[in-house]
């Protein structure tokens, strides 16, 4: 454990699971796996099914020039498992629909799909404990929040059951600029807090 910063990669082993390291998104060589990752239809309230990897490529190499939005590759043992990505919430339009607080940092997670072997028990815990101690601990906030589309119940279960705390149903307004174009979405917030 090892940074107060999305710049430098994080890393921490997990006994009986392996060691998971946090680093910055590079738009120029992950972008053929998170294209991959992105692109099958269980990614679909991830938003970008139907983009080319090119496209891809494009919106992370715009959200690395912004100084509020972060992408991270994880990787455990070394190998792709996790798109991780924080935001600070006042600069982004969920922060038009709950009460910012400081230290709060938004997160979206995609997880690697499994892999031959199938399913991975404890697999989804282990790596979401790590990204929310990175969160937490090493960026030093107070309180995480996601927004996962209100039918994607299979991701509702899954932050429930890693802590967090159900907030209200909103709807995140459409976001239609020259770099980055969102439609509107109905999202289920939940709120993590330090303890």
């Amino acid at each position: 454990m090892t940074t107060d910063s999305h710049q430098t990669p994080y890393e921490q082993h997990v006994d009986g699971f392996g060691t998971v390291r946090i680093r910055p998104l590079d738009p120029a060589s992950d972008t053929d796996v998170i294209h991959a990752w992105v692109s099958e239809e269980r990614a679909a309230f991830w938003g970008m099914t139907g983009l080319s990897r090119d496209q891809v490529a494009e919106i992370y190499a715009h959200m690395a020039t912004l100084d509020t939005h972060h992408a991270h590759l994880v990787t455990k043992d070394g190998a792709p498992a996790a798109l991780f990505q924080t935001y600070e919430p006042a600069a982004d339009r969920v922060g038009e629909c709950y009460d910012v607080r400081p230290g709060d940092l938004g997160v979206h997670v995609l997880l690697a799909p499994a892999d031959t072997a199938g399913a991975r028990p404890g697999w989804s815990t282990a790596l979401l404990t790590v990204l929310t101690t990175y969160a937490l601990t090493a960026l030093g906030r107070r309180r995480l929040v996601v927004d996962p589309d209100v039918r994607n119940a299979k991701a509702i279960a899954r932050f429930v059951r890693q802590g967090f705390v159900p907030g209200p149903a909103v709807v995140l307004p459409e976001v239609d600029l020259p770099d980055v174009y969102l439609p509107e979405k109905h999202a289920q917030l939940a709120f993590l807090e330090r303890g």
